[in-house]
């Protein structure tokens, strides 16, 4: 999505064209084609195709529209993502919106969910927003957010995006721009082996090198935190891995 972003194909003043999902579908679905193509799918409904056969209502009753209106309601779908106001504090209700209602048009026989997720995430990168990443834990709650946006309530969806993007925001950007020794928030130093909540609680007990700000918020650097991971391992008599070092 990244590389997507940063060598745009839209024309000024879209984020996002057809043909565009259509590629994004194509590249996440293609691989499973070539091992498993759709039963039902015509020479017409290959990856990067929106389909032709209309679809059964879904489990909480929503039902997609015809397939002869899908390229209309894509194209209405793209005009909408022109109007999100990036700085308004409705932004990821507004995404989560646009979100649901993709995968309420359901444009391709299958792989909506997947193509869904990373035209999400190219639209969010676009916009100068980390992407968001649903885990496998998170599934029965993403699904229920999804369907509760079908009934218009788009909160609990909204908070679902909000909370990926901090997560991401804190986990990969902010590291990557703050380099080994700058100070940034716990969180964005946490590790598999080293939770956040242990790390605040090595700074309040002082293991840990920190600075409390003004704010409330613990902040500490990753050589900081290097060096409290290493004491702490050689405390606990187990070297660590690669993964849990980061």
């Amino acid at each position: 999505m990244y590389g997507q972003a940063v060598e745009p194909e839209y024309e000024s003043g879209e984020l996002l064209t057809l043909a565009e999902i259509r590629r994004v579908h194509h590249l996440a679905m293609q691989p499973v084609w070539d091992v498993t193509p759709h039963p039902s799918a015509t020479a017409q409904e290959g990856p990067g195709e929106f389909r032709r056969h209309d679809i059964r209502p879904f489990p909480g009753g929503m039902t997609p529209p015809s397939w002869v209106l899908v390229a209309g309601e894509m194209r209405g779908w793209l005009t909408r993502t022109t109007e999100l106001r990036v700085a308004g504090v409705a932004f990821p209700e507004q995404v989560a919106e646009l979100h649901c209602r993709f995968e309420q048009i359901h444009p391709f026989l299958d792989g909506n969910g997947r193509a869904g997720r990373l035209v999400l995430n190219l639209l969010l990168v676009r916009l100068g927003y980390p992407p968001v990443i649903i885990y496998k834990q998170q599934r029965a709650r993403y699904l229920r957010a999804l369907r509760r946006t079908d009934t218009g309530d788009c909160g609990e969806l909204g908070e679902l995006i909000a909370r990926a993007i901090l997560d991401n925001l804190y986990r990969f950007v902010v590291p990557a721009i703050a380099g080994p020794a700058r100070l940034v928030p716990l969180a964005a130093l946490a590790t598999p082996g080293i939770s956040s909540s242990a790390l605040r609680a090595a700074a309040v007990r002082g293991a840990l090198q920190a600075a409390k700000g003004p704010d409330g918020q613990w902040r500490s650097s990753r050589n900081w935190v290097d060096e409290y991971a290493s004491t702490r391992e050689k405390r606990l008599g187990r070297p660590r891995t690669r993964r849990e070092t980061g």
